[in-house]
């Protein structure tokens, strides 16, 4: 018998925050695939799910994923691709062995995930494999609930966009929606402030570093992050909540 693919949601970073079918999954799995920014780096999913699941019957591997800038509709960087293409492989002679294989993912697969990259690049090569995803709690949800504050109410339209759009882009979708989520935010801040500015939206705005993780900040004055070292963490999002 063939061994599943789950691509198992983790949550934002709080280990209570995962699901119960999340720890379930885990805990039954015996091969965990961790994805890890950096070569020889820690794998923040890894260390979500180890506060929760033993790992130690597990056999662990982690797998390094650059971290690049991919355009939908676009031929990836060739780097990139390779590593999808190694990883799927990976987890190919599991599945065929029999054996499951989880993919601990940070929040839900579903929202800008290395996971659904890793499973289209397992369906090219063996389509015939079953694959599970296990939805988690999102960065954004996580986000909104620790600024107090909801995503949306009523009639609210809301967008989620990465802020690494053209400023073009940004105000116009800035004044179309009610409710703007902006992920990738800390290497734009320089540009992404001034246009808040412009747009009369800072008192608007809320943003959250580190959500639910050890060191987790919440500013409301996004003119702070312009201040020399005290940019904001990578795992930051913006909320610019009109109403």
């Amino acid at each position: 018998m063939k061994g599943t693919l789950y691509v198992v949601g983790v949550g934002p970073g709080d280990p209570e925050l995962m699901t119960l079918k999340a720890v379930r999954i885990l805990e039954r799995c015996k091969v965990w695939l961790a994805p890890v920014a950096k070569k020889d780096g820690e794998s923040t999913a890894l260390g979500i799910a180890e506060g929760v699941v033993d790992r130690g019957d597990k056999e662990i591997i982690t797998h390094h994923f650059p971290m690049k800038k991919i355009r939908m509709g676009q031929i990836p960087d060739p780097e990139v691709k390779k590593a999808w293409d190694a990883a799927a492989v990976q987890i190919i002679g599991h599945l065929q062995a029999g054996r499951d294989v989880a993919f601990p993912t940070l929040g839900d697969p579903a929202i800008y995930s290395t996971g659904f990259y890793v499973c289209e690049t397992l369906f090219a090569l063996a389509p015939d494999l079953p694959v599970e995803i296990i939805p988690g709690v999102s960065a954004i949800g996580a986000s909104a609930a620790a600024a107090g504050q909801p995503l949306c109410l009523g009639d609210d339209r809301l967008v989620v966009i990465p802020a690494t759009f053209e400023n073009g882009r940004l105000r116009e979708t800035l004044e179309q929606f009610d409710s703007v989520v902006l992920m990738k935010v800390h290497r734009v801040m320089d540009r992404l402030v001034p246009l808040l500015g412009e747009m009369n939206l800072l008192d608007k705005a809320v943003l959250v570093e580190r959500t639910s993780q050890n060191g987790q900040r919440i500013r409301r004055d996004l003119t702070t992050a312009l201040q020399p070292n005290n940019a904001p963490h990578y795992f930051s999002t913006i909320i610019v909540r009109k109403s």
